[in-house]
C-alpha cells in the first residue's frame, strides 16, 4: 500500500508531516504553476464532451501535501480548461436542490475547525458564474432553484479546485445534494449530463473512503482497502446498481463509510457519464489509511 511521505505511526500507517508554515506546499504550487494554469487552453466544441469527475477532496491538510496537490494539478492539465464548473460536495445537503452564490469573488464557506487559522484566510475568488447559475436553473426543472447568495464554496469544493485550477479563472457554482439517496444522485447527474457537451465540468467531491476510526486503529486499513478495491471493480463493470446498493454489497463499508455523505457524490459523477464503465483512476493513493482515489468517466 502506497502512503504519503511523513511520520510512520506504530501501526504502520503514515501521517503527513506538517510544514512549519501551514499550506506551504500550496504556496509552492502557486509559485511554480500559475503561469501554466493561466495559459491552459480553454475547451472548444471540437474537443467533445468533457469527462465527469469524482475527486477525493481531503481536509485542509491536503494543502500541505505536495504530491496530492501536484497530482490534482496534473489531472486538470490533462484536459482542456472548462468554460465553467458545477460541483457537488459531501458537505452540503439541502432540499430542494439549491446553488451557491454566483457573484464574482463570493466569499468561501470555511466549514471546518481545529486547524491553523491560516487555512481560513486563503482566498479562491472565482469569476462571475451568473450565466452558469441561469443554465442550471433551466436544467433542473420548473421549480425555482434557490441561490444562497451568502454561501460560497465549501472546502469540499474549493480545496481540490485550488489545486486543479489555481488561477481561480473558471466560474464555479456549487449544487447542493437534495438528499443522500444514491439513486436520486444518479438521476441528478443524468440531468447535468448535457452540460459536459457545452464545456462545463461536472465534479462530484467526496472521499473514496472516509474513516476516522482507522486513525486510532491502523489495522482497519484492511477494511478501507477492501472497500476501495470493490469500488474499482464495480466502476470497471459500470455497475451503477451495485454502487447504489453499496451498503449491502461492499466489504468494509461500516469502517470505510460510517455515513453516506462522502461516498454518494460518486453517484452524481456516474450519472453524468455517457459510459458508466469508462472510469479511469487519475489518483490512486492511500493517505492516513484512506483511499484518495479520484476518477474520471466519459
Amino acid at each position: 500500500m502506497t502512503t504519503t511521505s511523513g511520520l510512520p505511526s506504530p501501526g504502520g500507517l503514515t501521517f503527513p508531516l506538517p510544514s512549519r508554515i501551514p499550506a506551504a506546499a500550496y504556496d509552492e504550487l502557486l509559485a511554480r504553476v500559475l503561469p501554466q494554469a493561466r495559459e491552459q487552453r480553454v475547451w472548444n466544441p471540437s474537443d467533445g464532451p468533457l469527462p465527469s469527475l469524482f475527486v477525493s477532496h481531503g481536509a485542509p491538510f491536503t494543502l500541505d501535501d505536495p504530491q496530492w496537490l501536484g497530482d490534482l494539478f496534473a489531472w486538470a492539465q490533462s484536459m482542456p480548461k472548462p468554460r465553467a464548473i458545477v460541483v457537488i460536495s459531501a458537505h452540503w445537503e439541502q432540499a430542494p436542490v439549491a446553488i451557491s452564490g454566483a457573484a464574482a469573488g463570493s466569499p468561501l464557506y470555511y466549514d471546518f475547525s481545529g486547524f491553523h487559522p491560516r487555512y481560513k484566510t486563503l482566498p479562491y475568488a472565482t469569476p462571475d458564474a451568473t450565466d452558469l447559475a441561469r443554465r442550471l436553473t433551466g436544467l433542473l426543472g420548473r421549480t425555482p432553484v434557490h441561490e444562497f447568495a451568502d454561501r460560497g464554496l465549501d472546502h469540499g469544493a474549493f480545496i481540490p479546485l485550488m489545486a486543479m485550477y489555481p488561477a481561480a479563472d473558471v466560474p464555479v457554482v456549487q449544487l447542493s445534494m437534495p438528499n443522500l439517496d444514491p439513486s436520486a444522485l444518479l438521476k441528478l447527474g443524468a440531468r447535468l449530463r448535457p452540460l459536459r457537451e457545452e464545456g462545463i465540468l461536472v465534479l462530484g467531491s467526496g472521499f473514496m473512503t472516509h474513516s476516522f476510526a482507522v486513525f486510532r486503529q491502523p489495522e482497519l486499513a484492511a477494511d478501507t482497502t477492501a472497500f476501495d478495491e470493490w469500488a474499482v471493480d464495480a466502476l470497471a463493470r459500470g455497475d451503477a446498481d451495485a454502487l447504489s446498493d453499496y451498503r449491502n454489497k461492499a466489504p468494509g463499508v461500516a469502517v470505510a463509510h460510517p455515513t453516506a455523505d462522502h461516498f454518494v457524490p460518486l453517484l452524481l459523477t456516474v450519472g453524468a457519464a455517457n459510459d458508466p464503465g469508462s472510469a479511469v483512476s487519475a489518483i490512486d493513493r492511500m493517505v492516513m489509511g484512506n483511499s484518495t482515489r479520484s476518477v474520471q468517466l466519459t
